[in-house]
């Protein structure tokens, strides 16, 4: 090759290097530098001032974390095996391990609880301990240390409570507020273990208080207490016992169950209030059982119908469906279809708001019930006894059952009611027996989309007065109720296949 050759090769490779090095440099936000010099990533401005309300929530959110979850622990349980619960609840459900296999066979399922005392007591829920095998509960600390044989202290499966015991000092506890004081719109944290992903904390608000899901008591003995708080705080399977914390960093509320189609978190979660809480895990570590004053009466949520058979003109108190014979219902003087207006001065509208208060008192204490009965507004003063002296008393005067006279041959046997959807016959006198009642009509059968139906008449009841007139046959029956007008509302009095008795308003529809 020649040396004017290499001379343009020479000049031409410096040239190619050049404008090659122009042209790469040239592209904006590329800062080209050799080896051995700094690379430069992102803006190198600096962020502009935070908005100072939001620093201030994200500092409180955090101080709220730091100081509440080394007091929340993750709790394992082996249980043993379980029945199967193809007809659990399809909505609402606790946050228990997964439904069983067709076998039954032990489960391990996960939860949450809330450090009590630092000598190590732990409030949990009673659907994560219910069932353990023995030594079958472990708990995980914050700071991760195990402790592998906790003790079932005592459960309360009317409010799906518990408690459990570490060995263990010098706990991380927080601090417990009052539930009281809680409101729909306020903020609140979910700290808890969903889904094995320990130490979660998640945010929302309260969306409603006073819920009743009737998801506790699945027997429906009418003994269950649920009064939920309700929330748009993200909980699954995990959370159950965790901790539900407000602004304050205090906690208001136990975490135990959700609204779901699919056992997973679908916007709707429930808490059970801390001050009910507090009174159960009390009772359980000091007696191991729970001590609780009853009043002794079975009651119904006043609606508009039941409202205007009573005279109230508008939905208010609870109606007392029955009242147990030996109660301190019973000698206090109160009486089936009073309506409770409030305790102690404070305003009962739903069950639920009865049961709490009620709950939150022991044997012996005495409450004063403001009464709504025929028109008049009086008061009674009840000494709660506990539920055993009521089963024992009740107990004593089961047998009551007795023989009556026959019913009239020449009236009526039976009688369609087509506008109410229902059809009574008379009683015979072994359906009085078999009842233990003197008098009544015994209802046939019922459409479930009339009137009657959607009230809650069934098929096997007894209907034993209507108002305060007794019903003593069909025809007896049939002219109370022609004395009504369309759109005016009865009050029954009836008595199940159980025995139970009940009342039932009804409003007389358009003909």
């Amino acid at each position: 090759m020649s040396m004017k050759s290499v001379v343009v090769a020479v000049l031409l490779i410096s040239l190619g290097i050049v404008f090659g090095v122009t042209l790469v440099s040239s592209f904006k936000g590329v800062d080209f530098t050799f080896a051995g010099q700094d690379v430069k990533l992102g803006s190198q401005s600096r962020s502009a001032a935070p908005n100072a309300s939001l620093k201030a929530l994200n500092d409180a959110y955090h101080a709220i974390a730091k100081d509440v979850t080394p007091t929340v622990v993750y709790i394992i349980v082996t249980s043993k095996p379980r029945a199967d619960r193809s007809n659990q609840n399809p909505f609402f459900h606790f946050f228990g391990p997964d439904a069983p296999a067709t076998r039954p066979q032990p489960e391990v399922g996960a939860g949450s609880g809330v450090v009590l005392t630092p000598d190590g007591y732990i409030l949990t829920n009673n659907h994560v301990v219910e069932g353990a095998s023995s030594d079958g509960i472990e708990v995980t600390l914050w700071d991760n240390r195990v402790f592998k044989k906790a003790k079932l202290v005592g459960t309360d499966k009317y409010t799906d409570l518990a408690v459990i015991k570490i060995d263990a000092q010098d706990l991380p506890v927080p601090r417990l507020g009052n539930s009281d004081n809680v409101e729909v719109g306020h903020i609140v944290m979910a700290i808890g273990n969903p889904l094995t992903l320990t130490s979660t904390m998640t945010q929302g608000i309260v969306s409603a208080l006073g819920r009743q899901l009737n998801i506790i008591d699945e027997q429906r003995t009418g003994l269950s207490i649920e009064d939920f708080i309700q929330t748009d705080a993200a909980v699954n399977p995990g959370n159950s016992g965790g901790a539900l914390v407000d602004v304050n960093g205090e906690v208001v509320g136990i975490n135990a169950a959700i609204a779901t189609t699919n056992a997973r978190y679908q916007g709707y979660s429930f808490a059970i209030p801390i001050n009910l809480a507090k009174k159960v895990a009390t009772d359980i570590i000091k007696f191991g059982k729970v001590r609780r004053g009853y009043i002794g009466v079975s009651i119904q949520t006043v609606d508009a119908t039941l409202a205007k058979t009573r005279g109230l003109s508008k939905p208010a108190g609870v109606f007392v469906q029955s009242v147990t014979s030996g109660s301190a219902g019973e000698a206090a003087g109160v009486k089936e279809a009073d309506i409770i207006m409030s305790v102690d001065g404070k305003e009962v509208n739903t069950n639920n708001q009865l049961q709490t208060i009620i709950a939150s008192k022991y044997p012996g204490e005495t409450v004063t019930l403001k009464i709504f009965r025929d028109g008049k507004t009086i008061e009674k003063k009840v000494t709660l006894k506990s539920r055993d002296e009521v089963e024992q008393t009740t107990a004593a005067n089961e047998e009551q059952d007795q023989e009556d006279e026959v019913t009239d041959a020449r009236s009526r046997n039976s009688l369609e009611l087509e506008e109410l959807g229902m059809t009574v016959k008379n009683l015979e006198s072994k359906t009085k027996k078999q009842y233990g009642i003197e008098h009544g009509v015994l209802v046939e059968s019922v459409d479930r989309l009339s009137e009657a139906g959607k009230r809650g008449v069934r098929a096997s009841d007894v209907i034993v007065s209507v108002g305060e007139q007794t019903v003593t046959s069909v025809a007896q029956f049939d002219n109370l109720l022609k004395g009504k007008k369309p759109g005016e509302a009865v009050l029954m009095r009836v008595k199940g296949a159980d025995k139970s008795t009940r009342f039932i308003a009804i409003e007389i529809p358009e003909k």
